[in-house]
């Protein structure tokens, strides 16, 4: 199934390395590609969702603006202290429209997945949309 809008399923941003009010993290999980979380400059940045429960993720589908270079690691336990590295993706840079990037994980079991901007095409990044192939686990 594809989840695009994280937060019905219960998903949430648990910690972002900027914030901006009038685009907060949390706009990254509620399906709507016409708001996002914008960086506040400098790299690298990062978020990571929490899932309500632990969650078999096939997929990660992220649809952005100037992001350059993206990590993706992920935990299974609750607390959100160690992760380990899934995928790293270089992203082509657009002019005038979203990025859209379809990752595939291999079925990883995740409660957490972090995801770190390591490299953007400007000062300032942001990102629309996470959407997540999942199975409940």
């Amino acid at each position: 199934m594809i989840d695009s809008s994280l937060s019905s399923a219960g998903a949430k941003v648990v910690v972002a390395s900027s914030s901006d009010e009038n685009h907060p993290p949390e706009n990254i999980t509620d399906g709507n590609t016409n708001t996002c979380w914008m960086s506040t400059g400098m790299f690298p940045q990062e978020v990571i969702i929490r899932f309500a429960d632990s969650t078999h993720v096939s997929a990660v589908t992220v649809d952005s603006y100037n992001v350059k270079h993206l990590k993706i690691e992920k935990n299974s336990s609750q607390n959100v202290s160690e992760f380990e590295p899934v995928t790293e993706q270089e992203f082509k840079q657009t002019e005038g429209h979203l990025q859209s990037n379809t990752i595939l994980l291999n079925g990883s079991n995740a409660t957490h997945l972090r995801f770190i901007i390591t490299s953007g095409y400007d000062h300032f990044v942001s990102v629309h949309r996470v959407s997540v192939q999942t199975t409940h686990t």
